[in-house]
């Protein structure tokens, strides 16, 4: 195995993890979260340091092994996973990806003019997964083989907000929310059917410890729909995904992008999630996030996602040294990007923020 960039090594602590976003003291070190890494980054990441070179590309669980391996590596307290077979068809355009990990197949969009569900009979006819027939298997074999240390984070579910605008379109949505209202409240409970199945299957497996709602419902101004639409559409489905989560005992955690300052309280006092992620600086630092709502709800991650990719790596340590400062005392804080480890981010800058984590620890 090539060389580690970390001057620290630990093991990972799943129960310190899980008291940190629990808000139950402050843990003994800093813990990191990322909602995900590109696949091109995990790739550069296995690649560089030789974390597959002792698995076999044969085993028909080698993606899984891979994924062990790397978060163990990063420092990470769990892997993701969720079910298989809820893919649902988009209407999607694609550009070239100029990133530094560029894929070659592009990088794609959703297409924000028109959706696949325009109307009533197209609605009728879109081919809804069928939550009971789609797959576990995954999370089974974590049931079986992850590490005793690590825990599974379940997830992605919540697609609220988000669903609406990409099976509508979000130009269609902001029509239809005036026009046929009866439409989009019928999508909202499609949808909420579907992700509190997959909700309830997912506390099923003892070793999800931690459910991640997922659901973006900004930009950097506001709501992307009015808070009065989110109160009627979007809220009730995550008030819901949370009640499954925390009747089963577990912790309910929401990635969600955008100016949310309207709606945070219904969020909070409403919906009763556990922690927050994704915040950049234009919007609000995770500083100011952990001063207004520390006592109530967890921070997750929040180093600027445009600060990594332009500054040097000295500044990302000094800014991952400044937000552990401040964000790190009383607990109920875990280090991380401001959204997701993007194959755009400089990966030197990445490990360089990771870095200064363990040596916080």
């Amino acid at each position: 195995m090539a060389s580690s960039p970390f001057d620290r090594t630990f093991d990972p602590d799943w129960e310190g993890f899980l008291g940190c976003i629990s808000r139950r003291g402050e843990p003994g070190r800093v813990h990191t979260i990322e909602l995900f890494l590109d696949v091109e980054v995990k790739d550069a990441v296995c690649k560089r340091f030789d974390l597959a070179v002792d698995l076999d590309r044969g085993d028909p669980w080698f993606e899984q092994r891979r994924e062990i391996a790397l978060q163990r590596f990063l420092g990470y307290d769990y892997v993701l996973a969720g079910l298989e077979g809820l893919e649902m068809p988009y209407h999607e355009v694609v550009a070239e990806d100029t990133a530094g990990l560029a894929r070659r197949e592009g990088r794609a969009f959703i297409d924000q003019h028109t959706g696949p569900i325009t109307s009533w009979e197209e609605f009728e006819r879109y081919p809804w997964p069928d939550v009971e027939a789609v797959s576990g298997r995954v999370l089974e074999w974590y049931e079986r083989n992850l590490p005793d240390d690590m825990c599974v984070i379940g997830g992605l579910t919540g697609h609220f907000a988000e669903n609406l605008s990409w099976l509508l379109g979000y130009e269609t949505l902001c029509y239809k929310l005036y026009d046929e209202p009866d439409l989009v409240g019928a999508i909202a409970e499609r949808t909420l059917a579907m992700d509190s199945a997959v909700t309830r299957r997912l506390v099923q497996y003892d070793r999800v410890k931690v459910i991640w709602g997922s659901d973006d419902m900004g930009y950097g101004k506001g709501p992307l729909i009015s808070p009065a639409s989110l109160r009627q559409y979007v809220l009730p489905g995550h008030r819901a995904l949370a009640a499954i989560a925390h009747d089963a005992g577990r912790p309910y955690i929401l990635h969600s992008c955008g100016n949310l300052e309207t709606i945070m309280g219904d969020l909070i006092d409403e919906v009763r999630i556990d922690g927050k992620h994704s915040y950049e600086d234009l919007i609000l630092p995770p500083q100011d996030a952990k001063s207004r709502w520390g006592d109530r709800i967890s921070i997750l991650g929040g180093i600027d996602m445009d600060f990594l990719c332009r500054q040097d790596e000295g500044a990302v340590r000094q800014r991952t040294r400044e937000t552990l400062e401040a964000c790190q005392p009383g607990g109920g804080y875990c280090l991380g990007t401001g959204n997701t480890v993007a194959n755009y981010v400089p990966l030197d800058h990445y490990l360089a923020m990771l870095d200064e984590g363990r040596k916080w620890a």
